[in-house]
């Protein structure tokens, strides 16, 4: 197993100029390994959406890079960027961004044909509980049957990195942990890494790998040696 499957490398990332200029990341380091369940944990402003951002090839850090794989996104142009972000990555956000003309299994179907590998939908449908309603439109399901069918998008990819901004920001408390038992799911049966943006300080608790932001740097990083499951989280 590579142990830095995914590197962040002295990134540095600030937005405006002169007086107005932020300093968003300040030299951020650390490694995530395959398979991992790594959360990345802070307050607002801490950088966490912003790392996902440049992690996702979105945006691009003024010093510094990542690599995944040994690949640094800097050295690729705007076609293979948009490949890569196309085959190794699969996002799940606060806000589901579901097609609301296309059915649930429409709207899965739409990640499958955005891979080279993708899972077998059928597949994905019953792990994620929607194979009672997979010829359902986004505007007849629940929040938490669309951020499922959002989820479902994501991992049908057979994405290498499942990278989730407050994917339960938007959800009740019962709702939020059906969701990450779901990403807990996808993680250990389909093996992709999971990287996840929170605030929530009880999800450190069911991850692999911690990572605590503040004020753009890297605050503490450890390693979950007593990992608990997602429906046995409480806040």
């Amino acid at each position: 197993m590579n142990n830095e499957f995914l590197e962040i490398k002295d990134l540095k990332k600030s937005f405006g100029t002169g007086e107005a200029r932020q300093d968003v990341l300040r030299g951020m380091n650390f490694t995530v390994k395959k398979g991992e369940f790594c959360v990345l944990l802070g307050p607002s402003g801490s950088g966490k959406s912003t790392l996902l951002n440049i992690i996702g090839g979105i945006d691009t850090p003024d010093e510094g890079f990542v690599s995944i794989n040994g690949d640094k996104l800097e050295e690729m142009n705007e076609k293979e960027l948009t490949m890569y972000r196309r085959k190794h990555l699969g996002y799940v956000f606060q806000m589901y961004n579901l097609i609301p003309n296309l059915n649930v299994k429409e709207n899965i179907e739409v990640g499958a044909y955005l891979s080279d590998n993708p899972l077998d939908v059928e597949e994905v449908l019953t792990t994620l509980g929607l194979q009672n309603h997979k010829y359902k439109y986004p505007n007849q399901l629940s929040g938490g049957q669309q951020q499922r069918v959002s989820i479902g998008r994501a991992v049908v990819k057979n994405p290498d990195i499942l990278m989730c901004d407050e994917p339960t920001g938007a959800l009740d408390y019962k709702t939020s942990k059906e969701i990450l038992a779901l990403i807990e799911d996808c993680n250990s049966k389909f093996g992709s890494t999971v990287i996840m943006v929170t605030h929530n300080e009880a999800i450190r608790n069911m991850a692999d790998h911690v990572i605590k932001l503040r004020d753009g740097v890297v605050r503490h990083n450890d390693i979950n040696t007593n990992k608990i499951s997602a429906m046995d989280l409480e806040w």
